[in-house]
């Protein structure tokens, strides 16, 4: 048994609680520091179409940074763990190094969450599946995202489970813009979380930097 799964494993609630907060905290850190963008002057055009000074470009962190890595994969297991998920996973690319990471740190817990891909396009050749990955018929699965717009992108992955005969039971991302997003997933019956709002960041930002 490994030091890391002993130190994951053999705590108290409370000292699980403030471990979760501080990798909470870190993390916020990392992806101000490496992901949040503020471009004024040549604004972002979003996955929604709209235009904004401000983006947050998760997979400057997801990919990387390994620390944040573990980091993500941690929190969010510990998120989705009460669930008893049998697989984790969203539309590519985004959510490949997210569910990569919690299907990681599941096994440090002895509780192993497969992850799988959801393809933006079925490929023409081979299996031609939209969901690559080694899901057992029906499974119970959560679907993960960096950033949340307007949801259109986590619904695009919600339906391909669904219609593969997969139950989802809920989505999570890193962060919510706080467009919509909310909204379509509950709208459809779907809980959804977030780790962070984007405008914590701005919020951060302007403590930080004055910016705005």
């Amino acid at each position: 048994m490994s030091d890391l799964h002993i130190s994951l494993q053999f705590v108290s609630p409370d000292q699980r609680i403030q471990r979760i907060q501080e990798e909470k905290e870190e993390l916020f850190r990392i992806l101000y520091e490496r992901s949040f963008l503020y471009r004024p002057d040549r604004p972002f055009t979003l996955s929604s179409g709209r235009q904004s000074p401000v983006y947050l470009d998760g997979k400057k962190t997801t990919l990387g940074h390994p620390r944040a890595q573990f980091l993500v994969g941690d929190l969010l297991y510990q998120m989705i763990a009460p669930f008893s998920p049998e697989g984790v996973g969203g539309l590519t690319l985004g959510a490949d190094p997210i569910s990569v990471a919690v299907s990681l740190v599941s096994g440090l817990y002895r509780h192993p969450i497969p992850s799988f891909v959801v393809r933006k396009e079925a490929k023409d050749h081979g299996t031609r599946n939209p969901i690559e990955g080694d899901l057992a018929p029906g499974s119970r699965v959560v679907v993960v995202e960096d950033v949340v717009t307007t949801g259109a992108s986590g619904m695009k992955a919600v339906k391909a489970c669904q219609d593969a005969g997969h139950r989802v039971l809920k989505v999570i991302s890193l962060v919510d813009r706080e467009e919509g997003g909310r909204a379509l997933f509950e709208g459809a019956g779907l809980p959804f979380e977030s780790l962070f709002s984007l405008k914590k960041f701005i919020e951060y930002d302007v403590e930080v930097r004055g910016t705005r």
